[in-house]
């Protein structure tokens, strides 16, 4: 019995794995026309809250951001009013986030 508590104890004592979340990042724009805003919202909810990066069209802007959670989706609204969402973005040590937006409509994202 003695042994047992021992092994607890030592178990409880022991670090936890390290929580990761989501923190500051750059945003690429390769969606060939500038963004005007940019807001995001943890994946699988409805609550957006604006970014302060909109780069301009090739350009990249820094996020200040940081977040328990890893995925996200992000928004941005483009020249000429047009609306895109890149969804189910992994935050996660991404350094960098390069938004993309093909002519008929498909958003995707590349992570460096």
């Amino acid at each position: 019995m003695r042994g047992l508590f021992f092994v607890a104890a030592l178990l409880a004592a022991a670090p936890g794995p390290a929580m990761a979340g989501a923190g500051n990042f750059t945003i690429v724009n390769a969606t060939g026309r500038d963004i005007t805003a940019l807001a995001i919202r943890r994946f699988g909810t409805t609550a957006w809250q604006p970014l302060g990066a909109a780069p301009k069209a090739g350009a990249r802007g820094t996020v200040q951001f940081s977040d328990a959670d890893c995925a996200f989706d992000i928004q941005g609204t483009l020249a000429g009013g047009v609306n895109a969402v890149w969804s189910g973005v992994n935050l996660c040590e991404a350094k960098s986030v390069t938004l993309n937006r093909s002519d008929s409509g498909a958003a995707w994202v590349d992570y460096d």
